[in-house]
């Protein structure tokens, strides 16, 4: 069978490739692991166990970094898994040793319109069928170790309104107050479920439950799974997972997981999960899949512990973080590096010519929906006036010290002059710039980006962060709302400066990082406002408190924790063949 991405779909691609993939022991050869190192699932999916990778190699110089971030995207994406699974089948056509580290998938956008983030065309990560569905189990063990969290929480509540004192107290319970409209955790499941954004749990009788008002937030916006994606080690991990603050007492103090003594259980439920799961692009390159939170919602980045394993098993490392460089690339820098102590070589920034003229003015795609005829009409004067989102995060990137390569993502619909104009933009602007047909012709197609970053990774450069822990909260906030997003400055509501005023007071507090929440679709808090808006102010809503993660958190702009299911979603058309038992339609 001849790959033709214009003609075959993702899934048919992916099958046909997995009929001649490499087995994980081959992987584990080429990478050089040991056999007690494999933990295998099936042949072509293995957990790899880091404590002892990282422990024998420990003396071992790290790889190159590079880091894959894009331009704010429409909400149809713009390729960045698909050009991180391009740049790496790329350094392999150039025979470089080289592994990609990537998140795995939720099922709210697999089965929704976004798809499962393996890429796409003749860069996937492959089996994509375990990669889209469950993988090893990771994201259900969050699953059970955060509800279990809420188990405890929830059943606290009921019995401290249930009982005396004196009963707390045969139980060896002390009574912790627990303010029922002051909780800040919710359930979690792994859907987009409009459906149970607001919920009224404990309804019924006394043993029923403590009644009052609840709610679910996607799986991937679980604390648990931003600190799967930060943690160092199973402590590092255990000591995160007792500081998760659930809820406050009547008096405004904290609540947290080890007050309501269920941390060491939740970690229980996380050991196998701290392993980073082992599998290969459509070429055959190693991929470590691991941790998966949203980069809008939370820190949006793959974990620490596979990016230090694969700096030790590869000459280069090309990882990937969510959204574009005002959200994932600006965690990746402020959040993932500080905590990490890793220093990228070089920043990869993703632009397609149909994105940049949704910011030049096109009309807005729409997710379920035909891509409107502009999108395959030459029209250079959309893709110039596009281009300024382009050169903005070319400029964060930069400001963070790093080499900056634009990788123009191509359709075959893209012109001659679109693309020449993105290019004298985008090399006026200081990056290097490579046109990349990987969607289409995989490696073969992405030598010329490989080789820009291959140069950019030789080049020194001046890492630096955005701001210090040292510095108070609400001048970080104001630093990434000017710096990295262009407003003019911010605007808080009463709680959420309460809460600012509150934070910067607390020792404790001016240790941890900010994670901003924010709409993807745009520089701004608006969702709508495309380019590169002017004249505005980021408003922020609300700050939470991911204590184990070791975040602050503003919230700005209406990005529910729980995403909703769009009217023409994706999971219409998988299905199963019945014959093979093989999975049809995911892409």
């Amino acid at each position: 069978m001849v790959l033709d991405p214009t003609k075959h779909a993702d899934w048919e691609i992916a099958e046909e490739a997995e009929s001649r993939m490499k087995t994980v022991y081959q992987l584990r050869d080429e990478l050089g692991l040991e056999e007690k190192e494999l933990l295998p699932y099936g042949h072509y999916v293995a957990k790899v166990d880091f404590a002892k990778v990282l422990d024998r190699l420990k003396d071992r110089p790290d790889g190159k970094y590079i880091d894959v971030t894009a331009i704010t995207p429409t909400p149809l994406g713009e390729g960045k898994s698909t050009s991180t699974m391009g740049l790496t089948q790329g350094l392999g056509k150039r025979g470089k040793n080289v592994i990609a580290t990537i998140r795995q998938p939720s099922g709210g956008p697999t089965m929704n319109v976004k798809g499962s983030a393996a890429g796409g065309g003749l860069s996937q990560c492959i089996p994509l069928t375990p990669f889209s569905l469950g993988l090893t189990g990771d994201i259900n063990a969050i699953m059970n170790a955060h509800n279990l969290g809420m188990v405890a929480l929830t059943s606290r509540l009921q019995h401290e309104f249930n009982s005396s004192d004196a009963f707390l107290e045969r139980s060896n319970l002390k009574r912790l107050n627990i303010d029922p409209r002051n909780v800040e955790m919710k359930w979690i499941i792994d859907f987009c479920a409009q459906a149970l954004r607001n919920i009224i749990i404990g309804m019924g009788g006394r043993r029923d439950g403590f009644m009052m008002s609840s709610g679910f937030a996607i799986a991937v916006s679980s604390e648990v799974m931003a600190i799967l994606s930060v943690a160092k080690d199973l402590k590092d991990m255990r000591e995160r997972m007792g500081k998760i603050v659930v809820a406050y007492d009547k008096k405004g103090n904290p609540v947290t997981t080890g007050d309501l003594e269920v941390d060491g259980a939740m970690t229980a439920w996380m050991v196998e999960a701290l392993n980073p799961n082992l599998m290969q692009t459509l070429e055959g390159q190693p991929t470590f899949v691991h941790a998966g939170p949203f980069a809008n919602i939370a820190i949006g980045q793959s974990s620490i512990i596979a990016d230090r394993v694969a700096l030790k098993l590869g000459d280069y490392v090309v990882t990937e973080s969510g959204f574009a460089a005002d959200i994932g690339f600006e965690k990746f820098w402020n959040l993932k590096c500080r905590m990490s102590g890793l220093t990228p070589n070089c920043a990869v920034v993703v632009a397609t010519i149909r994105a940049l003229k949704a910011h030049g003015g096109a009309p807005l795609p729409l997710p379920g929906q035909p891509l409107d005829p502009a999108y395959s009409q030459e029209n250079v004067e959309w893709v110039e006036k596009g281009c300024a989102n382009l050169i903005h995060h070319i400029n964060t990137v930069k400001k963070a010290g790093i080499n900056p390569v634009v990788c123009i993502n191509a359709f075959h619909t893209d012109t001659k002059n679109e693309i020449n104009a993105v290019r004298r933009l985008a090399e006026d602007a200081g990056a290097r710039v490579a046109l990349s047909e990987h969607w289409q012709y995989g490696g073969e197609g992405a030598v010329e980006f490989a080789d820009a970053v291959i140069e950019a990774c030789n080049e020194p450069n001046d890492f630096k962060f955005l701001y210090e822990l040292e510095t108070p909260l609400r001048e970080r906030i104001e630093l990434i709302a000017k710096e990295v997003y262009g407003a003019d400055g911010v605007e808080y509501t009463p709680e959420a400066m309460e809460k600012a005023v509150r934070m910067e007071k607390d020792p404790e507090m001016q240790k941890m990082g900010t994670c901003m929440v924010k709409t993807h679709l745009s520089l701004s808090d608006n969702p709508m406002l495309k380019g590169v808006p002017t004249g505005w102010k980021l408003r922020v809503r609300d700050i939470l408190t991911f204590g184990g993660a070791g975040f602050v958190v503003p919230m700005a702009g209406a990005v529910p924790l729980m995403p909703g299911t769009a009217a023409n979603p994706a999971f219409r058309r998988i299905d199963v063949d019945t014959e093979t038992g093989k999975v049809e339609g995911l892409f």
